[in-house]
């Protein structure tokens, strides 16, 4: 590498060379260069070299810097890779939307990618109640917070409130939810069922939660969401929380966090 080469060069040595190597079983790309219209002129190109097992000094072929980003996995090892109970699920959304580059005879590197890249049925069944209770349990937190006038912990509760929410509503579409970076894209151009999670109705009421008006926000985001939870069928686990979802709603007469009493004028 020169100090002149660029990201698109290197990366195009790169595959020009494991194309001709039998050894390297697929070439994913990921990352913004994957995405249409995400990637700048700074954007490196990261990239999966799925290999045979036992490929040997493959390893070499490793790369981390300003223009290439890549990671070698044999293919025992990619099978798992991202998937729940390999230690790498928060890795996951790297593969949806993910581009196969090169891949096997029988197209075994598009498959596993694509099984990264959403959810079944099974998984999101199992995973959107649990992601539902803890959304509710950081919004409750949050609006406990604020009505007893502790401004930080309200806010920090409002935004870990955040990604339970979004893991829940991608997971009733199946879907994994997007890193933060690429949540406005993700919602521009595969936007989910309802209006109420549309990309100039969402992402506003998501940057209120990063505000002073954190409680409002989360009170608006529960309060839309609960009739489409229930609806698709998790009326339950709204329901264990019993009374405590009068605080929730919006109406509940908590609104901006207070100041403490004995705060310092």
């Amino acid at each position: 590498m020169t100090p002149t080469t660029s990201a698109a060069e290197e990366y195009a040595a790169l595959l020009n060379r494991v194309r001709r190597d039998r050894r390297v079983l697929g070439l994913v790309l990921s990352g913004s260069r994957a995405r249409d219209g995400v990637a700048t002129d700074r954007s490196d190109y990261d990239v999966y070299l799925v290999v045979e097992d036992g490929a040997g000094p493959l390893t070499a072929l490793s790369r981390r810097d300003a223009l290439l980003d890549v990671v070698v996995l044999p293919l025992a090892e990619f099978r798992t890779h991202a998937l729940a109970g390999s230690g790498t699920e928060w890795n996951r959304y790297a593969f949806a939307h993910a581009k196969v580059v090169k891949d096997t005879a029988d197209g075994l590197i598009g498959e596993l990618v694509a099984a990264k890249g959403a959810l079944t049925r099974e998984e999101a069944a199992a995973l959107a109640p649990g992601f539902l209770d803890a959304f509710l349990n950081s919004a409750y937190r949050c609006v406990k917070s604020a009505r007893d006038g502790q401004v930080l912990a309200a806010g920090l509760d409002a935004a870990e409130a955040v990604p339970y929410f979004l893991t829940y509503v991608f997971a009733l579409h199946n879907r994994v939810r997007p890193y933060n970076k690429y949540l406005s894209w993700e919602l521009r151009h595969h936007p989910l069922s309802r209006p109420e999670w549309s990309h100039d109705h969402l992402l506003p009421l998501l940057a209120e939660v990063l505000t002073p008006s954190a409680p409002v926000a989360i009170r608006r985001l529960f309060t839309e969401l609960e009739p489409l939870a229930r609806g698709w069928g998790h009326g339950a686990v709204l329901d264990d929380w019993g009374d405590d979802l009068l605080r929730l709603r919006v109406g509940a007469g908590v609104g901006v966090p207070r100041q403490p009493t004995n705060s310092p004028s």
